[in-house]
């Protein structure tokens, strides 16, 4: 009991609270004003650092190694949605981008050490620990924007993963280059090496051969929970594993992942996981956070100040150089390396571990851990460079001169595609425009000709042909720019008809008083579709599913005329007007 009365477990609870209102106070206000979740909980965690006094403040590392959780579950995640087909035909990028990679910028981080006056083998333990990224950060952000299976995506990936697999040797790297580091030896060396290996076998067997039987006896159980907990029963054995073979969590659980791609319960296990990693990814960076010494950060302000800017350019330019070396494309190369500039959690455990050696004093590796965790903090906001450096060599290859057909489509991707090959098909003249200039390269290799520019550019769709055009099709993925070119496309080329994609109800709506006589629910007629096939399954065929299926659509337009009439002329909201109409009950007709 404390001064207070307050028992130690009333205490952690008190200070999980602190957390977590924090976490629902700086997240939500991160997001809206655009520098994304990771920033805000980084930044709740430096609050909650510097404002109370709690047990995790005092011994952050204890949080931040708890808080690895997260880590872990997200690399497991991650390894369902793989399998070994996949990781083979990466090879190439792992093995050949990843390893230059850390090879290049360890060396371009160090140099600047060494003429500093820093030793040799303080320099290169410095660099290669700088010279690793934040799996957790990257594979998050790139997750939520849906950037995983893009090309630059696959590459930022290749290199985390290839940076997971190098834990072992720059450990080995630690000990070896310590003051007494001689002793090691090669024979133990090599023995670290095999134990590891033979760790990733006993992975590998028991993926094959064992847990698909085990998941088949517990589903037959018919208790869910049961599946719940063995899915992170699996995760924790496999990184534990790992870590006792000396490498890392994370990468015991994407094995783990990896192993059950194939698997029947591969989706179920997905599920199971998903809220749990979540949570413990947010307290990962929240544990980062309060990891920041602001005392050492106030006494090295300056050395900081240089350091940080330093590790961020020099490792992003280093990156977009090795992959330009590989015959990646700019804007692939661009996005890549600004998703990879910050260190990451690794170079925590390195350089513990460089100081338990007497390779480095306890007050270079504080300036060391504030400089990978101000890196990761300003890590999001490179992502605001990006649209200017992908897109600074790509504007200058636009070339409209074939542009020119009756109607024009803006936006390629899955919605545009469809829309396009109707079209086609009907003999129409197409004119494509997408601002995104991977997507444009891509859909070259398949034999389409892609215009690249900004749909919301005036300039840019009167090039593209928009003012003699007789249709204009928004296709674009993003709402805030459909309607851009909706307001832009009515006011200046008006001649011709205009339909959009609507992403929702109350998109539809809103589309409806802007001007756009029919926006097309992306969702409306596939959910039509599906009903009619499952009327089908019943025995419901013929005109019986036709009239049901055309009285829903015909209720339905019916409501939906209703809701444009009641938001007309009122200052609620689309949603808060959209509720004043309630549905009709649908029953059995008749």
């Amino acid at each position: 009991m404390d001064s207070l009365g307050f028992s130690k477990l009333e205490i952690q609870f008190l200070e999980a609270l602190a957390l977590i209102a924090m976490a629902c106070v700086a997240v939500p206000v991160f997001k809206r004003i655009g520098l994304g979740s990771i920033l805000g909980y980084i930044a709740a965690g430096v609050i909650v650092g510097a404002t109370l006094t709690l047990g995790f403040t005092e011994n952050p590392d204890k949080l931040l190694h708890f808080a690895e959780f997260g880590v872990v579950l997200f690399l497991f995640v991650i390894g369902l949605e793989m399998n070994p087909k996949k990781l083979l035909e990466m090879r190439g990028d792992i093995f050949g981008v990843g390893l230059t990679q850390v090879l290049v910028c360890g060396a371009a981080l160090a140099v600047p050490l060494l003429l500093l006056g820093l030793s040799w083998q303080v320099s290169v333990v410095i660099g290669l620990g700088l010279a690793l990224s934040s799996t957790a950060l990257v594979m998050q952000a790139l997750n939520e924007k849906d950037e995983r299976g893009t090309g630059h995506g696959r590459k930022a990936f290749a290199i985390l993963l290839f940076q997971d697999l190098a834990i072992v040797p720059l450990l080995l790297i630690v000990t070896l280059l310590a003051p007494t580091g001689e002793e090691m030896g090669l024979a133990a060396s090599l023995t670290s090496v095999g134990i590891a290996v033979v760790a990733i076998g006993i992975l590998i067997g028991a993926g094959r051969y064992l847990l698909n039987p085990a998941f088949r006896l517990l589903a037959n159980a018919g208790v869910p929970e049961i599946m719940t907990a063995f899915a992170l029963g699996i995760v924790i054995a496999a990184a534990l594993l790992m870590d006792l073979a000396g490498m890392s969590y994370a990468m015991g659980a994407f094995v783990a992942g990896v192993m059950l791609a194939e698997s029947s319960f591969r989706h179920e296990l997905e599920v199971n996981v998903e809220p749990f990693r979540g949570l413990f990814l947010g307290l990962f960076f929240l544990a980062v956070g309060a990891s920041l010494s602001l005392e050492s950060v106030a006494a090295n302000w300056l050395t900081i100040l240089i350091a940080v800017p330093a590790v961020l350019a020099i490792k992003a330019g280093a990156i977009f150089l090795i992959l330009r070396a590989f015959r990646n494309d700019h804007a692939t190369s661009v996005r890549a390396a600004m998703s990879l500039p910050q260190a990451g959690e690794f170079g925590f455990v390195l350089f513990a571990s460089a100081v338990s050696v007497g390779l480095l004093n306890t007050e270079l590796s504080a300036i060391l851990v504030a400089v990978i965790t101000l890196t990761m903090a300003l890590s999001p906001l490179c992502d605001r460079l990006v649209s200017v450096l992908a897109a600074a060599k790509d504007e200058i290859d636009e070339d409209y001169s074939d542009a020119g057909g009756a109607a024009l489509v803006i936006g390629f991707g899955r919605f545009g595609q469809v829309v396009t090959q109707v079209l086609r098909r009907a003999g129409i003249g197409v004119t494509i425009l997408d601002a995104d200039a991977e997507r444009v390269r891509e859909a070259e290799q398949f034999g389409n000709r892609i215009h690249f520019g900004d749909g919301t550019r005036r300039e840019v769709l009167r090039a593209a042909g928009a003012e003699g055009a007789r249709l204009i099709l928004v296709c674009v993925d993003d709402r805030a720019t459909a309607h851009n070119i909706v307001r832009l496309c009515g006011n200046k080329f008006s001649q011709a008809k205009l339909l959009v994609r609507a992403f929702d109800r109350t998109d539809a709506i809103e589309l409806i008083h802007a001007g756009v006589a029919d926006p097309v629910r992306e969702t409306f007629d596939s959910g039509l579709r599906m009903g009619r096939l499952a009327l089908a399954a019943q025995g419901i065929e013929g005109e019986e599913a036709d009239a049901v299926v055309d009285d829903v659509r015909q209720r339905d337009e019916k409501r939906l005329a209703l809701q444009v009439e009641e938001i007309a002329g009122t200052d609620v909201g689309t949603l808060e007007a959209m509720k004043k109409i309630k549905p009709e009950p649908v029953g059995p007709a008749g």
